[in-house]
């Protein structure tokens, strides 16, 4: 009998029509343990190197996460992952929220989707009862509509639905896949539309059996109080009204008109939707003897009504709010900030740009990275009034342009709608210089004052597209008084002694020693690769190192829960060499369609005063540290030592490997 997993998973091909209950590998779960690191093996077997991603024979995995399900607090998320039409990569972004628990409780650990569907379809699942149905109805209709109508017309309001919006439709590369009070991008999106595939619906009654289920819950019940507790865990980002922090630090957009000083304390009570009105009613005066016009000026306000938390977690990261007019949106994470991270221009992205985006099925962050571009585009005299006929003036009605022309794929939006990078392409006249990206893809660095290697080395090598998947372990920046900083390591159970020590000789001005970035960036790779296969939500566990010092979650606690659900036995040294497995194959994946040394160079723009040997050293140092040569391909000494020998054996066979 297994435990936490159910054992089988869903193969459907959407070419045929064809739906198959196929039992688990678990031979992978115990190489991989499951989320994305199975999904990454299941990739690495039936996804050749030669494949175009665009094919209906690429893969779209929904993969729940080991312990999702399981009463382990916060492990809920759902990994989405594939060859990234935009990349020719390995792509695999996760969202939280409700998904991955249902799938469980349905009995299936992931649904793998091939094959591309002749007419608009959704995948509806009942425990055992998996069907194809017509999706006609569907067409153009929201993520949250199409939510709606499924629950009515299944009659199920526990229903739980992954779906795409008109984008997705459209085939868009910035497209998402909503699920509830969260999203995916990266390019997932455009593959579900590309497959036809307008939504899955999920609904499970079975039981989840768990190895020492006493044990586990007097454990979760005591985790569950320490994460409500804790206040360094948690979307802190959709929350806090201060963001003076992330308006300069982090300039997710290129445009060349940021505001300095933008930021004022006024503006986080501001934020919000203020709709004024003239009503007017008629009053009879008695000194004139007449009915006489009366004008008042009614003012509403947005309000927020509520936060609400995903599936067995204390939090509350996502906050409902209501409009002026009674419409109601979910604030997500992080889109709060796009007008903070934008910060140009008079643009402060309202309810109403971000409820359009829902809407329509767009990533928040994707469409502040491309109105950026077009601006600089224009700005530049390479894009004109020929490419953007009637382009407003204002900056809201820019942006509010952009987004129906690119969910449309009308005029400039059928090219910005093939990514930047291709788009840029398309376009020419130097239209490539104004490309921020890594890798083909919309991730885009912090920008810093002075250097800052580990974020140089996490955004130049890794394999993740979002920036809560590739940082957040260890503090970005030192703290200048001492003692504040030896409170900070006092009690900091998560990192190394070695970390310890490093961070507490950290003085500001300082770079870390050549060793310690290297260190740091793979010790953070771990937890991400940890949250991804085991389905834990990085807010509470490796994106929140960095803030505090005591996330829930990591490397030194983690063991014990996955064996109380599980019964699977691993040491910390076990559980970082699984991580690290998963790490070697991806990048092995990468390697055999073509990613090179070269393809790691980050944006001109990442710091002032660069140093580009400097940075060479850095790249040296962390390939030879995890066992790569100059090119950044694994070895296969080190492709052997983990356990992938059959993957060194196809880079030697392919030739990529001497």
């Amino acid at each position: 009998m297994k435990f936490a997993e159910t054992g089988f998973a869903l193969e459907i091909d959407l070419s045929r029509g064809n739906i198959e209950k196929a039992p688990t590998d678990p031979k992978k779960t115990g190489l991989h343990l499951g989320g994305d690191g199975v999904a990454a093996a299941i990739l690495w077997e039936r996804v050749p190197p030669e494949m175009d991603p665009h094919s209906p024979a690429n893969l779209l995995i929904f993969s729940a996460g080991l312990l999702a399900g399981t009463p382990v607090p916060g492990a809920n998320r759902t990994c989405v992952s594939s060859i990234s039409p935009l990349s020719n990569l390995h792509v695999n972004t996760s969202f939280e929220g409700f998904f991955a628990p249902e799938l469980k409780h349905a009995g299936y650990d992931r649904v793998v989707i091939r094959g591309k569907s002749p007419s608009l379809v959704y995948v509806w699942i009942h425990d055992d009862k998996v069907e194809i149905r017509d999706a006609g109805h569907l067409q153009g209709k929201s993520a949250l509509e199409t939510t709606a109508i499924l629950r009515k017309e299944l009659k199920d309001p526990n229903i739980q639905v992954a779906a795409i919006g008109v984008a997705g439709e459209n085939m868009v590369a910035q497209a998402s896949i909503e699920h509830a009070n969260s999203s995916v991008s990266q390019g997932v999106g455009l593959i579900m539309g590309e497959k036809g595939l307008k939504a899955i619906a999920v609904r499970g009654t079975k039981d989840l059996a768990v190895a020492h289920p006493d044990e586990l819950f007097a454990r979760c019940n005591a985790l569950y109080g320490e994460i409500y507790d804790n206040p360094s865990c948690g979307d802190l980002l959709l929350s806090e009204d201060d963001k003076a922090w992330h308006v300069a630090n982090l300039p997710w957009t290129a445009a060349e008109q940021r505001v300095k000083g933008f930021w004022e304390p006024e503006l986080g009570q501001k934020w919000g939707v203020r709709v004024e009105r003239e009503e007017i009613s008629y009053q009879w005066e008695n000194y004139s003897q007449e009915m006489e016009e009366v004008r008042e000026t009614v003012v509403e306000k947005s309000e927020l009504l509520r936060g609400t938390g995903c599936y067995n977690c204390p939090k509350n990261c996502h906050k409902v709010i209501s409009l002026p007019g009674e419409r109601q949106y979910f604030l997500k994470s992080y889109g709060k900030h796009a007008y903070a991270m934008a910060a140009y221009g008079d643009l402060k992205l309202n309810y109403d740009v971000l409820f359009a985006m829902q809407e329509l099925g767009l990533d928040e962050n994707a469409m502040v990275q491309l109105f950026a571009f077009v601006q600089d585009l224009q700005q530049a005299g390479i894009l004109t009034e020929n490419e953007l006929p009637g382009f407003p003036a204002d900056d809201m009605g820019r942006y509010l342009y952009l987004l129906k022309k690119v969910a449309h794929r009308q005029d400039i939006g059928a090219i910005l709608a093939e990514g930047l990078c291709q788009a840029a392409g398309q376009i020419g006249k130097g239209a490539e210089a104004h490309i921020r990206g890594i890798k083909k893809t919309g991730q885009l660095p912090l920008k810093w004052k002075e250097a800052h290697y580990p974020s140089f080395l996490m955004y130049a090598t890794g394999d993740k597209m979002d920036i809560t998947q590739v940082e957040g372990s260890f503090p970005q920046l030192p703290i200048p008084d001492r003692k504040e900083r030896e409170a900070f390591v006092e009690g900091w159970d998560a990192a190394p002694q070695r970390f310890k020590e490093w961070f507490l000789g950290w003085e500001p001005g300082q770079q870390l020693p050549l060793e310690a970035a290297v260190e740091i960036v793979d010790w953070n790779e771990a937890m991400h690769y940890g949250d991804d296969i085991l389905g834990i939500c990085p807010l509470l566990s490796s994106f929140r190192g960095q803030f505090g010092g005591r996330p829930p979650y990591h490397l030194n606690n983690l063991p014990q829960l996955i064996f109380l659900a599980t019964g699977i036995e691993l040491d910390v040294d076990g559980l970082l060499e699984v991580l690290r497995r998963n790490r070697q194959l991806i990048r092995a994946l990468n390697a055999g369609r073509g990613q090179k040394r070269a393809d790691e160079a980050i944006s001109a723009e990442l710091w002032e005063n660069r140093n580009p040997e400097m940075e060479q050293q850095h790249l040296d140092a962390y390939y030879s540290f995890k066992g790569w040569n100059a090119e950044g391909i694994p070895t296969r000494e080190t492709l052997d030592g983990a356990g992938l020998d059959h993957v060194s054996t196809a880079l030697l066979a392919r030739g990529i490997l001497a």
